[in-house]
């Protein structure tokens, strides 16, 4: 197996929203705010050589909604999923597995692209995978949530017959060493992968973890449906991650890409931050 990271760019959202209840005077000293209260934020995805399997996980927020959507995030950076894939030596004709946590828009975007006037899978060749649980919630969203939910970005998967669901209880393995975690405090049924890789375990936080100080338990996003079940969840999978001296890989975290965890008086915190590049 080799891995590689697959960054698609930077966006912004708003600070308030995305440390909950944490006060401003806190995390404004780990991820400043601009004068709108603007943080940045990493799309950071995932590319998995598995033998005759190439999965890519997540996709980003893509390129085909109109100026005024992008008005409001802010998109910045020179990174893209196309231009970086490209930089790993693949096309997206190479993709066999588009995996994908969640579908809210920053996520699942890249999954569909514009071809004239149609919308088609970016990814011709690939399966793209969600389960029957998740994908359900996001067709039919709840008022809350429905913003997060774009039929642009789901409905042509399933148009497709490109679209399959995994059908698997939570720490059940999907394929040779990658187990699918299920939690459902940020949206219903959010997969993360658990990798075996290089004698360790990886896990893939998506937003569970949408950034290294989400790791203290209080650090708890604004977006979540159920916040109590991600304090609960965050507590379960960080004592198994602390246990079995995992790496956490962050998907949106902008300066910090994965660490260690470590005990401290305080909780389990960060460790030492590395990139896959360094493993």
């Amino acid at each position: 197996m080799q891995l590689h990271t697959i960054n698609t760019g930077l966006f912004k959202l708003d600070g308030g929203a995305m440390h909950g209840v944490v006060p401003k005077s806190m995390w404004n000293k780990v991820n400043p705010a601009d004068e709108n209260n603007m943080c940045t934020w990493a799309m950071r995805c995932l590319l998995i050589e598995q033998g005759d399997r190439l999965i890519l996980v997540d996709t980003g927020i893509g390129n085909k909604q109109d100026e005024r959507f992008f008005s409001h995030y802010y998109l910045h950076g020179d990174d893209s999923l196309e231009k970086s894939l490209a930089a790993k030596g693949f096309h997206s004709s190479d993709i066999t597995d588009v995996l994908l946590t969640h579908l809210h828009f920053d996520h699942v975007g890249g999954a569909v692209s514009r071809a004239g006037d149609q919308l088609v899978p970016t990814f011709g060749r690939a399966r793209y995978w969600s389960n029957k649980a998740h994908w359900d919630w996001a067709i039919h969203p709840n008022d809350r949530e429905k913003a997060s939910f774009l039929k642009e970005n789901i409905l042509p998967l399933q148009e497709s017959g490109q679209l399959e669901f995994i059908d698997v209880a939570d720490g059940a393995e999907w394929i040779d060493g990658i187990r699918i975690r299920l939690v459902n405090g940020h949206t219903e049924a959010m997969m993360l992968p658990q990798i075996t890789y290089k004698g360790k375990q990886l896990l893939y936080t998506a937003d569970l973890l949408p950034s290294m100080h989400h790791i203290s338990l209080p650090w708890i996003m604004g977006y979540d449906m159920r916040p109590l079940d991600t304090l609960n969840e965050k507590k379960k999978l960080l004592a198994e991650a602390v246990a079995g001296d995992w790496l956490l890989f962050f998907e949106h975290d902008a300066r910090n890409e994965m660490c260690t965890l470590q005990h401290t008086e305080k909780g389990i915190r960060a460790g030492e931050t590395c990139t896959l590049a360094e493993l």
